[in-house]
This record gives C-alpha cells, sequence and structure tokens, in this order.
C-alpha cells in the first residue's frame, strides 16, 4: 500500500500558518508528500525547505487570481497539487496548511486504509474535527464548527476538490466514505490577535477579489476573540509536532465555558444534539457508509 500527502500553501509566515508542523504530522505514514508553494511573498519557502526529509517534494505554483469567486482558487490549489502524486500511490492524504494529525492516530488511520484499501465502494476515509480557538486551551463546541470532512481520497483523478477546497466530490457527485476514529486539529483560529486580525482582513478577496482585501498594518487593530458563542476547555495533548509552536505563544486568552451567546433557536438546536447525538440540517458533503 502507498500513500501520498498533499496540500497547498500561499504565505505561510506573514499569516503564521503551521505548515510545517502539519506535513511533519504524517510524514511516517505516508511515502511521498507533495506541497504546491504559491507565490509568496514571506518565507514560505525557506520553510519549507527546512523539512529535513526526502519524502517532501515541492513545486511551484501561480494563483489563477480570476478563481477568486466563491474560493474557487483553494479547489483549483488542491487540484493540482493532487494531480503532482506518484501514479502507484493508492491513497491520497489532503491536509490544509492549518490541520495537524495527532501520532496517537497514525496506527487507526494506517490501519483504516489497509482495510478499505480492497473495497473500491470505499473512495474516501471521513475525519472528526477538533476546531481550536483564541488558544490552545479551547476548542469551538457549537453549531458553527463543521464536525466531518473528508481528509483521505483513492488516486483517482475523477475526484476533484469541490467549491472552496472544504471537501471533494468525483464528477460532481458525494464521495461514499467511511469514517474512521481520528481526527484533525485545526488550529486555524489560533495566532496573535494581530495576525489573526490580519488573516480574516486577506480572507475575503479569496472570495469576492483583491479590492475587497482590507489595507491595515497589522498594529492598527487586533481580531477580538471574546465575541464567539460557546467554547469548552481541551484538557487532552497535542500532537508532539506543536509543542514549540505552542511553547512560543505570546499572547493570553481566557474564556469562561460557561457562558452561552446562543439564540432561542440555538440553544433548542444544541438541546436535540446533545441528547440525540444528532445535529439538524448538518452540511453533509459525502455519503456515509457502514462501517463492516
Amino acid at each position: 500500500m502507498k500513500v501520498s500527502g498533499f496540500t497547498f500553501i500561499r504565505n505561510a509566515e506573514k499569516f503564521d500558518y503551521p505548515i510545517v508542523e502539519s506535513i511533519k504530522s504524517i510524514l511516517p505514514i505516508v511515502d511521498e508528500f507533495v506541497v504546491l508553494h504559491g507565490q509568496s511573498d514571506d518565507e514560505t519557502l525557506k520553510l519549507l525547505q527546512s523539512i529535513e526529509s526526502d519524502k517532501v517534494k515541492i513545486f511551484d505554483s501561480v494563483w489563477n487570481d480570476s478563481l477568486r469567486k466563491g474560493g474557487k482558487v483553494l479547489a483549483a490549489e488542491t487540484d493540482k497539487a493532487f494531480q503532482k502524486i506518484a501514479e502507484d500511490s493508492d491513497w491520497a492524504f489532503y491536509l490544509q496548511a492549518d490541520e495537524v494529525i495527532h501520532e496517537k492516530y497514525h496506527a487507526v488511520i494506517v490501519k483504516a486504509m489497509a482495510d478499505n484499501l480492497d473495497n473500491d465502494e470505499v473512495e474516501g476515509l471521513l475525519f472528526r474535527y477538533k476546531h481550536f480557538y483564541g488558544s490552545y486551551d479551547y476548542v469551538g463546541d457549537s453549531r458553527r464548527w463543521y464536525r466531518n470532512e473528508i481528509r483521505i481520497i483513492r488516486n483517482n483523478k475523477e475526484i476533484c476538490s469541490y467549491r472552496d477546497a472544504q471537501g471533494f466530490r468525483k464528477n460532481y457527485k458525494k464521495l461514499k466514505v467511511r469514517k474512521i476514529d481520528a481526527c484533525v486539529y485545526h488550529y486555524g483560529w489560533v495566532k496573535s490577535p494581530e495576525l489573526q486580525k490580519a488573516k480574516t482582513d486577506f480572507f475575503p478577496s479569496l472570495y469576492h477579489g483583491e479590492n475587497t482585501e482590507k489595507k491595515k498594518s497589522y498594529s492598527e487593530e487586533s481580531f477580538d476573540y471574546s465575541t464567539i458563542d460557546s467554547l469548552a476547555l481541551f484538557s487532552e495533548s497535542h500532537p508532539k509536532v506543536m509543542e514549540k509552536r505552542i511553547a512560543a505563544k505570546n499572547w493570553d486568552f481566557s474564556f469562561d465555558p460557561t457562558k452561552k451567546n446562543f439564540s432561542l433557536k440555538t440553544r433548542f438546536l444544541n438541546l436535540i444534539e446533545q441528547f440525540f447525538n444528532y445535529r439538524i440540517a448538518e452540511y453533509k458533503n459525502y455519503k456515509l457508509l457502514k462501517n463492516s
């Protein structure tokens, strides 16, 4: 069984993406890792080149700005990276630049890929998510956070990234997937308030065009993490590759987990989810197969 990892990145240093940690988090369980480097205006390329592994294959890419509407450029870069993985790979493991896998899941993931290797009905593997917010001590626990997403797919080039690269489809149809007992640790909302503000000012330009980017310096304004609706304390361990980054955190954030800023409708929906483990109107970009 051969497995390729793949991703894309641009301006990782400027917006403080843990791209090195992301790649390193699955290097032990992949045979290669393809990373597509966009035309960064920071030291992203040096960051990638600092990874001491012959598994890492770096390719240059120029983003097509005409695809910014709806975030299509993100899907386009995902597809370009996918096209560059080894032809003889069986599985393709996709991680976005702010997603990391805990080493405790490595054996589970490898077993899931091996167990489903010869079952052509299984087109992908579905992961659970932990969305960290504000600091490494809190995770989002409300309906605003997606709970699952496909992160391993067959090496079938009929499969393409969907919409703004959240998931995948095959010939515009949802993939048939198996859910595995493994989590993606999503750190996209954990960085200094200044850098988080810079990122949130820039991100609309990926959906609506460059003219929507706010031209502010990092020092003008910082992101207000306190407006979140609900968080839960995280008391487990983080992936080992994140240890240095966590130790280097230079801002403070605290939140009262008992504080819930919900509308009456959301409170009702949350109660249903809590008691029945079912989320009403949940977006699912996949067809879930029963585990054998």
